[in-house]
């Protein structure tokens, strides 16, 4: 079994085995995609794993990203989120080509269950490295995950202004009466 790393975010109870069970159904999609084969049937008898969540799969290939595709909704069942958004990270994120056979060796995996999104009135709530943003205004919405703010150590303005950036906003769009902030946490682990 191989170790899970906790990096930013919140404990939403999934045990170990849970999540390496979650890791090895996305490593099991994406070799299979990548192959050219449809991706095999699953199922999970772990209570956790049948909660509707919404998920998102990050692909990295030495460091630097390959694909992340996610579902914000919790429609399904966690187990089905996760598999869908791993074939949909390495086949379907339309910034990358689809990921080939030759590049699994290189490939890192990381997953980010999601919890409700709550609409925000106060910025000051907002945590850097505990919460993910939603900014919607009209049509266009972005989003960016807890991890993205960490990693490249931004304070909770830049923060605000990249994911208004990432819908395709004016960065100080977030200041707007009629933009819509949503604050989430995730449990990360690789």
């Amino acid at each position: 079994m191989e170790t899970i790393e906790k990096n930013v975010g919140v404990d939403l109870g999934l045990s170990p085995d849970e999540k390496q069970e979650l890791l090895d159904i996305v490593k099991k999609t994406i070799d299979e995609v990548s192959h050219g084969k449809t991706p095999s049937r699953i199922t999970s008898s772990a209570q956790k794993l049948m909660e509707n969540r919404g998920a998102f799969v990050t692909l990295h290939k030495r460091g630097m990203l390959r694909g992340c595709i996610g579902a914000l909704q919790a429609s399904k069942p966690l187990f089905l989120t996760v598999q869908e958004m791993a074939e949909a990270a390495c086949s379907r994120d339309p910034r990358f080509r689809p990921v080939t056979a030759d590049e699994l060796k290189f490939i890192d995996y990381e997953i980010s269950v999601l919890t409700p999104f709550e609409r925000l009135t106060d910025i000051a709530s907002i945590k850097v490295g505990l919460h993910g943003l939603l900014i919607r205004k009209g049509a266009r919405s972005g989003l960016l995950l807890p991890q993205v703010a960490s990693e490249r150590n931004w304070d909770v303005e830049t923060f605000l202004r990249e994911t208004c950036r990432k819908a395709g906003l004016h960065p100080e769009a977030w200041k707007d009466g009629d933009t819509e902030i949503y604050a989430f946490s995730a449990d990360v682990f690789s």
